[in-house]
């Protein structure tokens, strides 16, 4: 499985209840488009450690890295 579809994955089952309707793109920002706040950011910060076994450094806890799919992904690849 690939890093985008894990992670969509992740956001699907715990920020829109199962149902994935094709709606949400990759690039979609989670602040802006409200599917995420940022109390959901910190959810999304414990998965990426967790799947992806490395930890988050506070300096890296920016919109850049973490407000779409697109940009979470962009980011492990950048920590692999």
């Amino acid at each position: 499985m690939d890093t985008k579809t894990q992670i969509r994955g992740f956001i699907v089952d715990n920020f829109l209840f199962g149902t994935d309707d094709g709606s949400l793109k990759d690039g979609d920002s989670f602040l802006e488009s409200g599917i995420i706040d940022s109390t959901g950011i910190l959810e999304v910060v414990g998965f990426v450690e967790d799947e992806f076994g490395f930890d988050v450094k506070d300096e890296e806890l920016v919109p850049e890295n973490f407000d779409s799919i697109e940009r979470i992904a962009a980011y492990i690849e950048r920590k692999r």
